[in-house]
């Protein structure tokens, strides 16, 4: 599994980890840290395109759009998009804010 960090402060992304090229992955899961400080997890098949519908002005989540802009916190690669989604559903569901602000730190070492 890869992970990516946002940059808060000027909305780059810095890439820890191999870009989703080299890495193999065909899915991915991933976690926005929106501008009102709130988390939005998702899954995908492109993590670039779709921080940039997230982004733009007629794309994205609804709950995104309201609180723009939002930047990549935490990304993890799989094999296939089942897995991503039910990745996604336990972050979602079965993690507390802390424990994702923990996952997030934890990439970051």
């Amino acid at each position: 599994r890869s992970a990516v960090r946002g940059d808060p402060a000027g909305g780059r992304l810095m890439k820890k980890a191999a870009s989703k090229q080299s890495s193999g992955s065909a899915a991915y899961i991933y976690i926005l840290r929106c501008a009102d400080g709130t988390l939005y997890t998702g899954w995908t098949t492109d993590i670039e395109r779709r921080l940039e519908e997230h982004n733009s002005q007629d794309r994205g989540a609804k709950y995104t759009r309201a609180r723009r802009p939002c930047v990549l916190a935490y990304s993890e690669g799989f094999p296939d998009r089942q897995s991503a989604m039910r990745r996604e559903w336990e972050i979602k569901n079965r993690l507390s804010r802390a424990e994702k602000e923990a996952l997030i730190a934890g990439s970051s070492d």
